[in-house]
Formats: C-alpha cells, sequence, structure tokens
C-alpha cells in the first residue's frame, strides 16, 4: 500500500527525501493552490500535478530532468528557421492565453492536468510576478509558448505548447538565451523527455539539484 504525507491548512511540506520511488517522486497530497503554497513548493523542489477529479498530488522526482541555460543546442534545422525570422517573441505579454493554449493543447492529445483551478492558480501567480511566459507570434497569431515560475535564479519550466513546427522549441531557445543574460542558474524541466534532451536537457541527481535550489531560489 502506498504511504503518501496527507497536507492539511498550514503551510508545510515533507521532506522531498521521503517521496516515493514508485510512482517516482509522489509525495503528498491535498492541501491548496495558494500562491503561498505553490511557492513554498517550488522552492523546496516540489510541484503539483494531478488529474481532473482528482485529489492535489504533489511530487519531486529523482533523477531531475534541467537545462542549464548556456547549454541549450541549436541544431543545424532549428538555426536555419530561427535565420528564417518568421517568429516574433515576446515575453509576458499574454499569459493567460500561454497556459489556456498549453491545457487546450494536452487536453486534445490525452488529457490535461492544467485544470482551470491550476491555470486560476498560475494566473494569480503571474499577476504577483512570479509566473512568466514567452509567445511566439506568426502573422501576429499566438502559435507557441511555454510558461512557468522564476524564483532567485533559477526557472521552473511547467508545459508548453506549438502550434506549427519548432514554435516551442524557439520559445524555448529565447528562454534559456534569456536566462543566460540574467546569470539564472538552471531550468527546472522535471522529468525526462526526449525533447527535452534533444535541445540539451539532462538529468542530475536529486541532492544535486537541491543544491541549486539553495544557491539561487529566492522567495
Amino acid at each position: 500500500m502506498l504511504e503518501i504525507w496527507q497536507l492539511d491548512d498550514k503551510l508545510w511540506f515533507p521532506a522531498v527525501h521521503l517521496a516515493l520511488d514508485e510512482p517516482n517522486g509522489l509525495l503528498a497530497f491535498g492541501g491548496d493552490l495558494s500562491a503561498e503554497r505553490l511557492l513554498l513548493a517550488y522552492s523546496k523542489g516540489i510541484f503539483p500535478w494531478f488529474s481532473e477529479g482528482e485529489p492535489i498530488l504533489w511530487w519531486s522526482p529523482a533523477p531531475r530532468m534541467v537545462l542549464f541555460p548556456e547549454q541549450i543546442k541549436i541544431h543545424r534545422s532549428l538555426r536555419k528557421r530561427l535565420k528564417r525570422d518568421d517568429f516574433q517573441i515576446t515575453f509576458d505579454q499574454n499569459f493567460p492565453q500561454v497556459i489556456h493554449l498549453c491545457a487546450q493543447l494536452r487536453q486534445n492529445r490525452e488529457g490535461t492536468w492544467i485544470t482551470p483551478e491550476m491555470q486560476a492558480a498560475y494566473i494569480e501567480l503571474h499577476q504577483r510576478g512570479f509566473a512568466h511566459s514567452v509567445e511566439v507570434w506568426q502573422d501576429n497569431e499566438l502559435v507557441g509558448g511555454l510558461y512557468g515560475l522564476a524564483l532567485g535564479r533559477v526557472f521552473f519550466g511547467e508545459s508548453m505548447f506549438s502550434r506549427v513546427s519548432d514554435a516551442s522549441k524557439v520559445a524555448l531557445v529565447a528562454l534559456a538565451q534569456r536566462l543566460e543574460e540574467l546569470n539564472f542558474q538552471l531550468i527546472d524541466c522535471q522529468v525526462y523527455s526526449p525533447h527535452l534532451a534533444s535541445l540539451g536537457a539532462r538529468e542530475i541527481e536529486r541532492d544535486e539539484f537541491l543544491r541549486h535550489l539553495k544557491q539561487g531560489v529566492e522567495v
């Protein structure tokens, strides 16, 4: 039988080393999606991920997928696409639409964890200056983007979407280049995916990830 921690009304989380190995990283359930709880969670390397109708589930997987901004890989085909200059990049110009389209894309494919409750919570974080978006435009249409949280010098990536080829990759490249200019330590990508690995992300052990958080996070 799985043993995970149940949260209450108080703002706290169990130590991430108590997370389950299977399913990887499951740590706790319950609580709420208040801005204060979310900020505390991310500062400790914890994030919410659950489907509609489920209780709020909190995760801290190991190993952790991260991208060091200076290590972003721009392959030849993507470099050619960037040189075509047919995309326009903006930051924080339409956060609500970016998170909505991320949710819509996943709902159309396999269901989404970006429930209306989640969207409202992250829009509040955006209004407070913690959550940010990258928008990719083509012919004045929003065709790609991503969103996440910035705490100190760590960016916690949440989701991305693409409505035309390469748009989400362009968003990630733009984010990495901007964060490198701002001396950010890393982008948290949470869990492994071949797509992220192809762009330079890699897995690191939990203790190394926590060291980066201790050095870089400010709430």
